[in-house]
């Protein structure tokens, strides 16, 4: 059984793939701090709690955005599962496709698997939008490479920003507001916020079309598209599992390779 785990910034991903399908997902709060012990217990007490108490993991993929998590996992796969987990970025891990970028610069290893996922699902000439910790652009080509992208502050981050730097701001929810013009402090955020968001996502995607010159699906992902999808017709088609999808064709991939 194939255990997937995508570590962002914020949360970090576990999932069960069984060749056909998930059988499960659980997040949690990315910590560096955790050990491999406390991974181990926490994620068999969930699958003991979903009756895959019988399930016996024997292979592993991650990917990390947060490099200083990789050490744990590592010896969580080592000392639970007995094997060697796949970690995309790294040289012993192939795509099938290799990026086109500047020489010398590191892509973000969600950045890859998205790009492999949206040309597995979607073929090729993509923009996946992602509502992350960041909110990232990245452009696919037609023969799935990921060419380069956009990096923009995220949504929450943006909000987080804006109630630390004033003092009398509050934090508040992302919500589409009821009304542009807000008549409180809270709905003036909010507004500026989400109707702030749609006009950039939109716009990049433009200018990114435009500089592109050619046909282009767009992808979001993450937990927040859906909800800024309601402010415009911003994307073709959402995905849900996007990240979690391209682990498991990058899983295949490589083990096709060995074979």
């Amino acid at each position: 059984m194939l255990l997937a785990i995508d570590v962002g910034n914020t949360n970090t991903v576990f999932a069960l793939w069984n060749g056909s399908e998930f059988l499960s997902t659980w997040r949690t709060a990315t910590e560096v701090q955790r050990t491999a012990d406390q991974y181990y217990v926490w994620l068999s007490t969930l699958m003991s709690l979903r009756g895959l108490s019988d399930v016996i993991v024997d292979e592993v993929i991650v990917s990390s955005t947060v490099p200083r998590v990789v050490f744990n996992l590592r010896v969580l796969c080592n000392r639970y599962f007995d094997c060697r987990p796949l970690v995309v970025g790294k040289p012993d891990c192939a795509l099938p496709v290799e990026a086109r970028v500047d020489p010398g610069t590191q892509v973000g290893p969600d950045r890859l698997v998205n790009t492999v996922a949206g040309h597995d699902l979607h073929g090729g000439d993509l923009i996946v939008v992602d509502y992350g910790t960041a909110t990232t652009f990245d452009v696919v080509d037609t023969d799935g490479a990921y060419v380069g992208g956009v990096i923009a502050p995220g949504v929450n981050l943006s909000l987080q920003a804006l109630h630390e730097a004033a003092a009398a701001l509050p934090l508040v929810d992302v919500t589409m507001p009821p009304q542009v013009i807000g008549k409180n402090t809270v709905d003036c955020m909010q507004s500026g916020v989400f109707w702030g968001y749609v006009g950039l996502v939109g716009e990049i995607v433009r200018r990114i079309k435009e500089e592109r010159g050619r046909p282009t699906k767009v992808i979001g992902t993450g937990g927040l598209a859906p909800l800024f999808q309601q402010g415009d017709t911003l994307f073709d088609v959402f995905e849900d599992n996007l990240t979690m999808h391209g682990l498991t064709v990058i899983h295949r991939y490589n083990k096709d390779l060995q074979e």
